[in-house]
């Protein structure tokens, strides 16, 4: 995969964005009181930053925890941290690219994760989501669990699955989403849900015509800061969040 141009930045501006990020992901019905957004450290790609587990509307920048990527808190403080953790830590393990990781269960995506119908890209505005969306169902190698990801070797396999794909669902759980910032992270999954939705309505009308892999590949190069800043901003004014300094 081949991401446009990507700047990080500082770590204290990169902590506000995270904590405006699960504010927005939770006003745009994202998350609920479940979901969680990570960046990788700027400083030590071996590391991310992810909050303690908590509510995404409630999250403030002291609950924001350091993580080694197998997962181990650098200096908890008495905080407890996401069961879920895994995921992020396999992700930036599998691919050195990825700088932002959401993992949700927005609605419009779980039938897609539970049936034989295929989410696929279907507007030009949720081609980000990419070609495939893959559906990574736990049972297949861990047998009964509780549909949670709560070792290494349950987010490494969902890292394969994933493979070089922006977006996978999981099978009776929800998604996950990967990008080169965070911004981008928050993007792909508000439009994967709005895909989700849209696909749902247009199966109940008839055959679709989905976007070619041609369309999907000149959206995915046009998407850069000045389609994602501006939803940003305006995402920033709903979720009653200051807008930072624009990438």
């Amino acid at each position: 995969m081949k991401w446009g141009k990507h700047l990080m930045p500082k770590l204290d501006k990169l902590l506000e964005e995270l904590v405006t990020a699960n504010r927005i992901l939770a006003r745009e019905g994202i998350v609920d009181s479940f979901g969680h957004i990570s960046v990788r450290h700027p400083d030590n790609p071996l590391h991310y930053l992810l909050s303690r587990a908590r509510a995404p509307d409630c999250i403030e920048e002291g609950d924001i925890m350091e993580f080694a990527l197998d997962g181990t808190a650098v200096d908890a403080q008495g905080r407890a941290p996401y069961l879920e953790r895994f995921i992020h830590g396999a992700l930036y393990e599998a691919r050195p690219d990825v700088h932002s990781v959401v993992h949700n269960h927005s609605p419009s995506v779980i039938p897609f994760g539970i049936t034989k119908a295929k989410l696929k890209p279907l507007m030009h505005m949720t081609a980000n989501i990419g070609h495939d969306v893959p559906v990574w169902d736990s049972q297949d190698k861990f047998g009964d669990t509780a549909l949670l990801v709560e070792n290494m070797a349950m987010g490494r396999d969902l890292a394969r699955a994933m493979g070089a794909g922006r977006s996978i669902l999981m099978r009776g759980h929800g998604a996950t989403v990967l990008a080169p910032s965070i911004r981008h992270a928050v993007y792909i999954s508000i439009y994967l849900e709005l895909n989700a939705k849209l696909q749902m309505q247009a199966m109940a009308m008839g055959d679709i015509k989905f976007l070619t892999p041609g369309e999907i590949d000149k959206v995915m190069s046009r998407t850069g800061p000045y389609s994602v800043n501006r939803a940003w901003e305006n995402w920033c004014r709903r979720a009653g969040r200051p807008v930072t300094e624009l990438e």
